[in-house]
């Protein structure tokens, strides 16, 4: 049941029901009406939402009573300097029906479910309390207290349109903005926004840079950027990545605004670095690729 569950959450079609959902603030950043009911004057709106969320971030101390909690082990990454808690989770079952063992990866702004033998081969090494304690530290000191990412959303009437809308998916989100206006509305994901905007005649519709990435690293989204690049996330050692594939000609310019290179398995790899100033970095590539 459990890898049931969670096949069909990392697939986005595990239904839950109406979900309300919570944050510091909402704000409507669009709204545009893409359909209206000849016979009634019943509106459908297309809205794009900015979501303002408060960051759980746990100290090292919280993470050291954790881990003694749930047996777990204190590891940190020996290439990215990251720390983490690995704890027993429950394990999977392979094609041959073989039992896959595995962990749960509890790291400052996320979990990630990783086999065993993934972890005991990865550049995740066990450590002492102190080094711990300074690796994490570092990191959570170094966190933003407020992350912002955006919500788009199809609201009024929806049956003359539900076709147009993925099938694979049909969440639905009940939410309350800054300025009290309540909002029930069928949500679109990252992988759909660009093919459901276009078919509600919303062409000119782009994605913010700031919005992108936020997409790629938390949705997997991927996109063509001219000049047959292709943005998306990328796991490196169970890091989530952004990494710009088919870019590496460009390379010498690219570095000059940011990015990075990496060689992995004798081939280099062209990144943008996951921070804060991700955004900013995407923008002028976008403007190099042009």
């Amino acid at each position: 049941m459990n890898q049931q569950i969670e096949a069909a959450i990392a697939a986005g079609i595990y239904e839950v029901g109406v979900e309300t959902l919570r944050a510091e603030r909402f704000n409507i950043e669009s709204c545009e009406s893409v359909y209206t009911h000849t016979q009634t004057g019943s509106v459908t709106n297309y809205l794009k939402i900015e979501r303002v969320q408060k960051n759980n971030i746990r100290t090292a101390i919280e993470m050291l009573e954790f881990a003694t909690q749930y047996q777990g082990r204190l590891v940190v990454n020996t290439k990215s300097g990251h720390a983490g808690v690995s704890i027993p989770t429950h394990s999977l079952f392979d094609a041959d029906g073989g039992v896959v063992p595995r962990v749960l990866l509890v790291r400052p702004q996320k979990e990630t479910r990783i086999p065993v033998k993934d972890l005991e081969s990865s550049t995740w090494k066990a450590v002492c309390v102190d080094a711990f304690i300074a690796a994490w530290s570092i990191e959570v000191d170094a966190l933003p207290k407020f992350t912002t990412d955006y919500l788009h959303l199809v609201t009024g009437i929806l049956l003359p349109i539900w076709k147009i809308l993925p099938q694979h998916n049909s969440r639905v989100f009940r939410l309350q903005t800054s300025d009290g206006q309540k909002i029930l509305g069928r949500v679109v994901n990252g992988n759909d926004i660009k093919s459901v905007a276009e078919q509600l005649g919303l062409k000119d519709k782009l994605l913010s840079p700031q919005e992108l990435v936020s997409l790629v690293l938390n949705e997997g989204y991927s996109q063509q950027l001219p000049g047959g690049v292709t943005l998306r996330r990328s796991y490196i050692a169970t890091e989530p990545r952004i990494e710009l594939v088919n870019a590496i000609s460009l390379a010498e310019r690219l570095l000059a605004v940011g990015c990075f290179t990496e060689i992995i398995n004798w081939q280099k790899r062209l990144f943008i670095p996951v921070s804060d100033k991700a955004p900013a970095i995407l923008a002028a590539v976008i403007e190099i690729l042009g």
